[in-house]
């Protein structure tokens, strides 16, 4: 962030002292794993919790602890289960990472590492499968507008497809609904599931140039993801290769690095001219800024809270992994879903669990008077694909 006067002169040395404390370290992608103890949460981000999940600060703080131990547990989790391995989600109920796996052998070896176990039918691999044969399918014709999206449900063992309300008897909808279920049988009687989604079609969250804390290319408006050594990551449909980067203050930033969207929604953006990167992502007052330390991944059912240049901070949960959304532009593949509202101006923006990074923010459906859905790219694909080190604290 570049020096300014005013307010922003004592927001920026906030940050940057931020940085400095926690000495600036980073994190490769291959190493995407929490460092130290996350900090106790504050007041602030405990009452934001509350607000959008209908928790008590006492519920909200117990909450926080056991999604962090949840995260951290998972990796170990997934190892004991090994090819046995049917996904794994967070039990808001019990407070517990849950593992599927498909025999009483992996289960016993998954209880040791601490979590529980449950036996299902399928593998993640059986599950995944079948999902990619429709991104297969998706990337050779574009699937049907009524289809809001697809996805791997863990807990219920399924293979989702979201039919928009409305286009249940859409002829196009029915054909690829059939289409998938009979490949899902010819895989191995993979349970296919059609959720009634929004009548409101996903869409990105871009915006035109209007007032507020963003970056601009052109006269789109979009929010900074997170700082990576050299720049930030940011949401793809925001610009292409080689497009100007302007900050809040419309002085110049750098330019888009990377960028790949639709099949992915994802870029990276360079800095300089005397702009600079720090491990933050802005709570707007709400909350205090979180410094960010790592990029551990949520489990589903594990709260999770964004940041904006419109909507500022919102939290919900996490409802889906590695799901296909149906985009007017073009199919994006591998997206986390979730409950938290979002707004024209908010994509790219920071979703964060805790302290550990989770994704850049792509596009939903409803807004955050009434509500909806959002989408995020997962953060760690990103670092991976450009080599990139997250700016950790």
């Amino acid at each position: 962030m570049r020096r300014t006067t005013g307010v922003r002169v004592g927001l920026s040395a906030l940050l940057v002292l931020g940085a400095l404390t926690g000495a600036g370290a980073a994190l490769s992608p291959a190493a995407a794993a929490p460092g130290p103890e996350p900090a106790a949460p504050s007041a602030k981000l405990v009452s934001a919790l509350g607000r959008d999940l209908g928790l008590t600060d006492g519920q909200a703080r117990e909450r926080l602890g056991q999604e962090a131990a949840a995260m951290k547990l998972a990796p170990k989790a997934e190892r004991a289960a090994g090819k046995a391995f049917g996904g794994s989600w967070f039990d808001a109920d019990t407070g517990r990472l849950v593992v599927g796996v498909t025999n009483d052998e992996r289960a016993a070896a998954v209880r040791a590492t601490g979590a529980t176990a449950r036996i299902v039918r399928h593998t993640a691999k059986e599950l995944d499968a079948v999902k990619a044969r429709l991104d297969e399918k998706a990337g050779k014709k574009a699937a049907p507008a009524g289809v809001s999206g697809w996805h791997v449900d863990p807990k219920a063992g399924d293979v989702v497809i979201s039919v928009r309300r409305g286009s249940e008897r859409d002829a196009a909808v029915r054909a690829f609904v059939g289409e998938a279920k009979g490949q899902a049988k010819r895989a191995g009687s993979v349970p296919v599931r059609v959720e009634r989604a929004a009548a409101q079609a996903p869409a990105t969250f871009a915006a035109g140039t209007v007032g507020g804390d963003p970056y601009y290319t052109g006269n789109v408006r979009c929010s900074i993801g997170f700082s990576v050594q050299g720049g930030f990551v940011t949401a793809g449909h925001c610009g292409r290769a080689g497009a100007s980067v302007n900050g809040w203050d419309g002085s110049y930033v750098g330019n888009f690095r990377g960028s790949s969207f639709p099949g992915n929604d994802y870029a990276y953006v360079s800095v300089g001219s005397g702009w600079w990167t720090v491990p933050v992502v802005l709570g707007w007052g709400t909350v205090p800024d979180a410094l960010v330390r790592g990029s551990a991944e949520a489990p589903v059912g594990a709260s999770i809270c964004r940041s904006g240049s419109t909507t500022h901070w919102h939290c919900g949960t996490v409802l889906a992994k590695n799901e296909t959304v149906n985009y007017s532009q073009g199919a994006v593949y591998q997206m986390a879903k979730t409950n938290v509202c979002a707004e024209p101006g908010d994509s790219g923006g920071s979703f964060i669990s805790g302290d550990q990074a989770q994704g850049v923010t792509s596009g939903g459906w409803g807004n955050c008077g009434s509500g909806g859905e959002t989408w995020f790219q997962p953060v760690n694909e990103i670092l991976s694909v450009y080599g990139l080190r997250l700016h950790t604290a």
